[in-house]
């Protein structure tokens, strides 16, 4: 992974997000020194559990906000496995209560949706559909239309991480063999995979969580949200054209070029085909999505074509440990700091008007990134008036987000590793100018819609 370059925006994002964090530890620390005597007198009053919950988070976040700890190699998910461990070891949660923050129903589904994203990588499906694109793009802007689409529509039903990973080998090497500038097409690629993947629960990780949160019907979330995704789409088509004239406002054809060979294993393709659809089938009737998603997942082992072992590499094992952690710090703190009142309190800034909803997701995201938003935000959504719609205001524009700056969301930090990795620089102000404006349409347009 690419170390992240912070822009001067983010580095003031997260200079703000420092000091709040370091006002809330100074508040903590506060509280743990009035509660030490009754600390030492053989104790555990509510004041240090509240105290340590506190400093927990904060630093856990602070870590997850800088991708890892200053001086130290710990990463996003170390942190999150050591802010859970903390919050159990210091008292303040039990054992039990750590095992039941965890939402196994989200850890499933993402494994499950990992091992088929594997599988039709593996099984050369993934080639096979962009050999088909190529060879029906007439015209660079035809091209750019097909990178959109594909990318965008594969990241509504699977993983938008892992489709990047597929999709940004495949537009380097499609680029290169039609000799156009491979850099507006690498950039909509994260965009689109971005922008696409906000459509359906298992389109990204943060709508997992939020599927899971929220028990939003698999068929009612893609219902509300596909319109979003769809202006998303064509605001990103119309974007990278604009910003790209003299590469796509031409009438220049592109030249004939044999389609890669594909080196697909044709009968796992057809059943990891038939297996997603089954699966997407399944999800829009209505059947419970992580159990479909382990499922079609563990039928996709049972091959004699390719080794467990390979599938297994392909799983982004730390992600899932960084959910485990995740909840159960924000657990922690739920439990011990955010009472009624306090949730109340917040409450105050008026979080069930869409517009600001939209803005405080946004802005969590690029801080913290968006899984941690989405579960810091929970505990002051299940009061809502409408949690159905707060919820998907919050899956909207956490995800959006993702577009504003180039380390905006790790599908951004893919792409650009990939593409520096075969030679191609992806710079910060030639996402950002990009970026931002489709970021700040897309959520305008999600926060009226929704």
């Amino acid at each position: 992974m690419a170390e992240r370059e912070r822009s001067p925006f983010v580095a003031a994002l997260l200079a703000v997000a420092l000091v709040f964090v370091g006002a809330l530890a100074a508040s903590a620390g506060a509280t743990l020194l009035a509660s030490l005597p009754a600390l030492l007198a053989g104790g555990a009053s509510p004041a240090w559990t509240h105290a340590i919950a506190i400093i927990v988070f904060a630093g856990t976040y602070v870590v997850i906000a800088l991708g890892e700890a200053p001086g130290l190699r710990l990463d996003r998910a170390g942190a999150a496995l050591l802010g859970a461990s903390l919050m159990v070891g210091l008292g303040v949660l039990p054992l039990d209560a750590a095992y039941r923050a965890i939402d196994f129903d989200t850890i499933t589904l993402l494994l499950g949706m990992m091992i088929v994203v594997a599988n039709l990588r593996l099984s050369g499906f993934f080639r096979l559909a962009s050999n088909f694109v190529v060879a029906r793009a007439k015209t660079p802007l035809a091209l750019l239309a097909a990178i959109v689409l594909v990318t965008g529509a594969f990241s509504a039903f699977l993983v938008n991480d892992a489709i990047c990973l597929v999709m940004t080998p495949l537009t380097l090497e499609l680029t290169k063999r039609l000799k156009r500038d491979p850099l507006p097409y690498l950039l909509a690629v994260p965009m689109a995979s971005n922008v696409g993947s906000v459509a359906t629960i298992t389109g990204n990780p943060q709508n997992m969580i939020i599927g899971g949160l929220s028990h939003i019907p698999y068929g009612a979330f893609a219902a509300a949200l596909w319109p979003v995704a769809a202006f998303g789409l064509l605001a990103t088509f119309v974007l990278v054209a604009l910003f790209y004239r003299g590469e796509f406002l031409t009438r220049e054809p592109l030249p004939v070029a044999a389609p890669a060979p594909a080196r697909a294993r044709g009968f796992l393709v057809v059943k990891s085909v038939l297996v997603t659809l089954a699966m997407m089938a399944l999800f829009f009737a209505g059947q419970p999505v992580a159990k479909v998603a382990i499922v079609g997942g563990a039928l996709l082992l049972v091959t004699r074509h390719v080794k467990a072992e390979k599938v297994y590499r392909e799983i982004d094992w730390p992600l899932l440990l960084m959910f485990v952690g995740l909840f159960i710090v924000v657990e922690g703190l739920e439990t011990t700091v955010l009472t009624p009142e306090a949730v109340a309190s917040i409450g105050r800034f008026d979080l069930a008007n869409a517009g600001v909803l939209a803005v405080v997701s946004a802005v969590l995201s690029n801080l913290v990134s968006n899984v941690p938003a989405v579960l810091a935000l929970k505990p002051f959504l299940a009061g809502a008036a409408d949690p159905q719609r707060a919820w998907l205001v919050v899956a909207m524009a956490s995800t959006l987000a993702g577009n504003l700056t180039l380390i905006g969301s790790v599908a951004n930090l893919i792409v650009a590793e990939r593409a520096r990795a075969a030679g191609v620089s992806i710079g910060f102000w030639a996402y950002f100018r990009i970026g931002a404006p489709l970021t700040l349409i897309t959520i305008a347009f999600g926060a009226w819609f929704l």
